[in-house]
Formats: C-alpha cells, structure tokens, sequence
C-alpha cells in the first residue's frame, strides 16, 4: 500500500477515552456499550476454537471485553494508550495486557492464537491491509478473526453530516472502506469469510423535526433486538458499522 495515511497519535492518550471518544456513549450497565461488549463475547464464544486457547484482542481499549472472556480462553489485550492497559488490566484481571501497536504484531509467534478480535481498531491503523495478512500468521488453523469497522456508505448516512457523526467526528478513523475492501483484504490473505453484516442504523437521528428517542424507537430497536438475540441478521447497508466474522481454514 503506498501513500499511507498517518496515524494521529497525539489523539492517542487518556483523554481519547474520556473526552471525545466515549464522552456520548454511557458505559454503565444496559447502555448501548454494555449490551454490545455482551454480544461480541457471545459472538467470540460462538464461533471461536473450543480448545481454552490463547486470544487476542487488538485495542482492548476499557478491556470489558476481555473482562467477559477470561475465564474462557487465555486473553491477552494490546493497546497503544498507557491509560487503555491500566483499565484492562483492572477489568480483566485474568489476562495480560501491554501498551503496544497492532502495526507490529512481530512479538508473537505462528499459531499462537485460537482467536483475534479487533473492534474499532482497523481503521486506526496506516497499513489494515499487512495487519490482517498477520492476523492470519498469528491464528492456529480453523481461528476466529473477528473484526468490526465503520461502513462508510450505510443506507442512512446521506441524511448525515459526513464531518460530524459516529463516523467522521473521530480523525482517527484513517482507513474507512466499504466492505467489499474489507471482504478482499481478508480473502487475499487465506481467510474464509463466515458472516458479514450491519450492527443497526443505531447513530439516530436521521430525519428533521421527530424527536431522537421516537427515532431511536424507529431505526436503532432492530439493532437492540440482533443484540439481545444474539443473532447476525442485520444486512450491510443497515449497519452504521459493518461486523466481519472470518476463520482460517483448517
């Protein structure tokens, strides 16, 4: 990939969490964040290796999600922000957390991982493509490499401002793609892709003049219910962000 876009890294630090990042988002119990971690958890338990083998989440920012699934599998949790490994390793006080970037995931060795999850950390980084071509290195065969990411051309987004929603408002989104980008990354590099769908039209509102919450109620409660539910039936252009569940082949 030439001309990389570069990373901000100034964003990076613990006001990334507590100012502008999370600052809309309520990270109590049965907020939108708290029901999600949930749900990749189940995503991860579904269809991962059942070996009690070692996974790795990629920007394990708060590390709830590690949290959840330490007693599942031998979670290890990276991230660029010093702040991010102090909450992990707080939330998650099974696993193993250090402050480094997924840009070089040289440490670790072939076949180290049942599992590699990255959610909202792809379009972070400079180079997606090389690190998912690692991903693949790092996961035994028949590992879960699941990963979520904007969709940058969702259904509703015409009616957005482009600079200022979910999507745009954080500049460190340098690698947003539609997913067919994604879906040929991930197959160039040896992956089967296993589901690949939308989380819900969840960034209300859309439309002038109805109140957010009757929006929420119109657009965001499907999204809720593929939550609770724990299903994948969302399609792509319903998604704000696009869920992409691939496995290397045994």
């Amino acid at each position: 990939m030439t001309d990389q876009p570069q990373t901000p890294a100034e964003h990076y630090t613990r006001e990334y969490f507590e100012k502008w990042n999370y600052a809309d988002r309520p990270l109590g119990k049965y907020s939108m964040y708290w029901f999600a971690r949930r749900y990749y958890a189940a995503l991860v338990r579904r269809y991962a290796l059942r070996d009690g083998g070692k996974l790795l989440e990629m920007g394990c920012g708060l590390g709830h999600l590690l949290g959840l699934l330490q007693d599942d599998f031998k979670c290890v949790g990276i991230d660029l922000i010093d702040y991010s490994v102090e909450q992990t390793r707080l939330n998650a006080p099974k696993a193993e957390a250090y402050q480094m970037s997924a840009d070089d995931l040289s440490t670790f060795e072939n076949g180290t991982f049942s599992a590699v999850v990255a959610l909202h950390l792809v379009e972070h980084l400079p180079n997606p493509q090389h690190t998912i071509q690692e991903v693949y290195r790092l996961l035994k065969p028949g590992g879960l490499w699941l990963f979520a990411t904007p969709h940058p051309d969702y259904s509703l987004r015409r009616f957005k401002d482009r600079d200022n929603d979910a999507i745009g408002k954080d500049k460190t989104h340098i690698n947003v793609h539609p997913p067919r980008q994604w879906r040929t990354w991930c197959e160039a590099s040896g992956f089967k892709m296993v589901k690949h769908f939308g989380d819900g039209l969840w960034d209300v509102p859309y439309l002038p003049l109805i109140p957010k919450v009757m929006q929420f109620g119109m657009f965001g409660l499907p999204a809720l219910a593929q939550v609770v539910t724990r299903t994948t039936f969302t399609p792509l252009t319903l998604g704000v962000n696009q869920i992409g569940i691939a496995r290397k082949p045994d």
